[in-house]
C-alpha cells in the first residue's frame, strides 16, 4: 500500500464536499503583505494618510476593482494595484495593522504556519528607515502570533528592476534574529535576470541564510536555472515554466529535461500559487496549471496564496480548487502542507514540532471524521 493510501479514498469535489477543508491545517510560504491587504484597511488607512487616488471608497467595489485589475493576463499589469496598496503602508501604526490583521487573517484560514514577504524600500516614502518598516511589520506578526497562535517568518525583498538588492540582503540578515528568515527577488523578469544581484545572494550564502527567487513566472527556464545555479536559490517561487523542460510522452509517462531532474534529485521546493498565476498569465487555464503535473512527478510542491488580494483568494479557496482540479484525496493535502513546512526557512526543531503536533493530528482527526 502506498505511503498515501487510505481506508477511506474520498477525492477531488466528493472530499470537499465532505470535509472543511477551511479547518485543515495549512502551510503559506509565498504571500506578498502588501499584496494581501483587506478592502476596509486600504479605505481607512487612505483616509489616514490623505491618499486620494482611491478608485472609490466602498470596500465591496474597491476588492473587485483591484480583482479586476489583476486578470489582465500578464504580469506587468497585474503589478499596477501594488501602488495603493504600498502608498498606506508608509506609518508604524499602519504597517503593524497590516502586518496584525495578515496573522489575524490566516488563524481564519486555517493556516497554522505563514512566511509573508515585502520589500522594506517601498514604505520609505514618508521618512521610515527600511530598518524601521522592518521593526513596525515585525512588532504587528508578533501581536498576531500572541493573540491568535499563528507561527510565522518574515521574508525582505529586494526588486529585480530596481538598485539596492544588497541593501536589502544585509537588511535581511540584520534583523534575522528578530523574525526575518530569508530573502527574495521579485519584480516583473523580463529583461531582470536573477545573476544581475548576485553580489546580494553572495552575501546571503555567506551569511548561511536562506535564498528564495521568483523565476519562471514570465519567463521561462534559464531564469529558473540562474536562480538555482547562480544565485543559489533554496526555493523557487512559482517556477511554472519548469514545465517546459517536461515533456509528457504518449503513454503517459514523463520525461525529464536536465534542469527539472535536477530539481526533483534535489528535492528544490516550488511554490505554486493557482490564482495568481492564471491572473498573471502565467498558466492558459487553471487545469493547464502545472501544478498536477509536478505533483504527480514528486516534485516538492506547495500550495500558496501570492496575493489574497488581487486574485480575491485565500489558502482555503487555492487548497480546494487544486483539490477539485486535479482529484486530490485528503492524504494528499496531508502532504502539501508536509512539504510546505519542510521547506520552510523556520528552525529544524520548530517544523519537526508543527508536524506532529499540528499537523499530522489535524488531518488525522479530518480523518476519522470522514464519512
Amino acid at each position: 500500500m502506498s505511503i498515501l493510501a487510505q481506508p477511506k479514498t474520498l477525492r477531488g469535489k466528493a472530499l470537499t464536499e465532505a470535509v472543511d477543508i477551511r479547518a485543515l491545517p495549512k502551510v503559506l510560504l509565498h504571500e506578498h503583505l502588501d499584496g494581501g491587504l483587506r478592502p476596509a484597511t486600504v479605505i481607512e488607512l487612505a483616509a489616514e494618510l490623505g491618499h486620494h487616488g482611491l478608485p472609490t471608497t466602498d470596500p465591496t467595489e474597491l476588492a473587485a476593482w483591484f480583482h479586476r485589475g489583476a486578470q489582465r493576463g500578464n504580469l506587468a499589469e497585474y503589478l499596477e494595484g501594488f501602488a495603493h496598496t504600498t502608498s498606506v503602508m508608509q506609518t508604524p501604526g499602519g504597517l503593524e495593522r497590516v502586518a496584525f490583521e495578515f496573522i489575524e487573517d490566516m488563524y481564519h484560514d486555517g493556516v497554522v504556519y505563514a512566511e509573508v514577504r515585502f520589500a522594506p524600500i517601498y514604505h520609505t516614502a514618508r521618512g521610515l528607515t527600511q530598518d524601521q518598516v522592518v521593526a513596525a511589520v515585525i512588532c504587528g506578526l508578533e501581536r498576531g502570533e500572541s493573540t491568535y497562535g499563528v507561527e510565522w517568518g518574515l521574508i525582505i525583498c529586494a526588486m529585480r528592476h530596481m538598485p539596492g538588492s544588497l541593501e536589502a540582503a544585509e537588511l535581511a540578515i540584520r534583523n534575522r534574529d528578530l523574525g526575518v528568515v530569508g530573502f527574495d527577488l521579485a519584480g516583473g523578469e523580463h529583461g531582470f535576470p536573477p545573476k544581475k544581484h548576485v553580489e546580494a545572494f553572495q552575501a546571503i550564502e555567506r551569511a548561511n541564510f536562506y535564498i528564495t527567487i521568483h523565476a519562471g513566472e514570465a519567463y521561462g527556464t534559464e531564469s529558473i536555472w540562474q536562480a538555482l545555479q547562480y544565485c543559489g536559490a533554496h526555493r523557487l517561487g512559482h517556477a511554472t515554466r519548469l514545465r517546459d523542460d517536461i515533456e509528457i510522452l504518449p503513454d503517459g509517462s514523463m520525461k525529464l529535461g536536465r534542469l527539472a531532474q535536477y530539481i526533483l534529485d534535489r528535492r528544490v521546493p516550488l511554490e505554486m500559487c493557482l490564482l495568481s498565476n492564471l491572473n498573471t498569465g502565467a498558466c492558459a487555464s487553471l487545469e493547464e496549471h502545472p501544478f498536477g503535473v509536478f505533483f504527480r512527478r514528486g516534485f516538492r510542491v506547495c500550495l500558496n496564496t501570492d496575493d489574497r488580494l488581487m486574485s480575491d483568494t485565500s489558502m482555503t479557496r487555492e487548497t480546494t480548487l487544486a483539490t477539485e482540479l486535479f482529484d486530490l484525496s485528503l492524504g494528499e493535502l496531508e502532504k502539501l502542507s508536509l512539504n510546505g513546512i519542510k521547506s520552510a526557512f523556520a528552525p529544524f526543531d520548530k517544523r519537526l514540532r508543527i508536524i506532529f503536533e499540528t499537523i499530522k493530528p489535524g488531518f488525522a482527526a479530518a480523518r476519522a471524521a470522514l464519512p
